[in-house]
């Protein structure tokens, strides 16, 4: 499980050293994609080959499906835990979550989320800003 918020800093190179409580799980294999709002997602393989599954098995015929597939599936790439604990984010998806230097890592239970850290700040000011009406809907979702 992950969980907690962690500042960080990407190096030259385009590495992240990814937080000591969460390097184990990781060490087994992962994989980071394209997520939403801007982010990276990084996953662990089990947790991937999971999600990777329900979208391999979405209707071809519907737009919406193949669209949120290719984000997912095209934009995934297999990463390695060096034995510093770092972790190489490819360009691309570096570009496409805007990171530069300071990035935040989230622990979201079954999935690390990668942010550039204004972009992070940004998000977290409005969502707890918009708290009250974000909770009376996840109270419809039985939440």
């Amino acid at each position: 499980m992950f969980i907690g918020e962690y500042q960080h800093n990407l190096d030259d190179k385009g590495r992240l050293a990814i937080p000591a409580k969460f390097r184990f799980e990781l060490k087994k294999g992962a994989v980071v994609t394209r997520g939403l709002d801007n982010c990276l997602f990084l996953y662990t393989k089990k947790e991937w080959e999971k999600l990777a599954e329900k979208l391999a098995a979405l209707p071809i015929s519907q737009a919406n499906s193949r669209a949120f597939a290719r984000l997912m599936l095209a934009g995934a790439m297999d990463v390695e835990i060096d034995k510093q604990g770092r972790a190489i984010l490819p360009e691309y998806l570096r570009i496409f979550a805007g990171l530069k230097k300071n990035v935040v890592v989230a622990g979201l239970y079954s999935r690390i989320e990668i942010w550039d850290t204004d972009k992070w700040q940004s998000y977290k000011t409005q969502t707890e800003t918009n708290s009250n009406e974000i909770a009376e809907k996840m109270a419809e979702l039985g939440v």
